[in-house]
């Protein structure tokens, strides 16, 4: 069975423009790598209503629980097979209050040491055409379908 993750898009009208709050991957391997990098806030779950998911990973990567009203978007599959649920949510925060959990991986590799990194090392607002140059390519479309849903029409 394919995994599965659920996460957020928040979005906010910011004079007149469309923004989307993304949030960058912490951790060695994604320091570096910014087009293509950056997500919803989401995370795997297993035995679980989705939305409920979707909104405790919000708060685990965000630190700030989710306010809002839900607005359903269609599952994607993601290139390496994870079936991906997200809701959008309107609402704001600022980007430097994000503080996320962490994680522990073993580093340097065949070191024997384990360190401790954030799940999510930054997050930030972005234009909706900046949002889709640097969103994961596999969660591009819930940017696209969030924006037919609002009616809204980009250049």
């Amino acid at each position: 069975m394919a995994k599965q993750s659920a996460g957020i898009l928040l979005y906010r009208r910011n004079k007149e423009q469309l923004e989307i709050l993304l949030v960058h991957p912490g951790g060695p391997f994604w320091a570096k790598k910014d087009r293509g990098a950056w997500s919803i806030p989401k995370g795997e779950y297993e035995g679980e209503d989705p939305l409920t998911a979707a909104k405790r990973e919000f708060e685990e990567e965000i630190g700030i629980p989710i306010e809002g009203e839900p607005l359903a978007l269609s599952q994607q599959k993601q290139k390496g097979g994870k079936l991906v649920d997200a809701w959008a949510v309107e609402g704001d925060l600022d980007p430097e209050q994000v503080h996320s959990n962490t994680f522990e991986m073993e580093w340097p590799p065949k070191s024997g040491k384990g360190q401790r990194f954030p799940e999510v090392d930054k997050a930030r607002w972005f234009p909706v055409e900046t949002a889709l140059e640097k969103i994961n390519p596999g969660q591009a479309a819930f940017i696209h379908e969030l924006i037919r849903k609002l009616g809204i029409y980009l250049p």
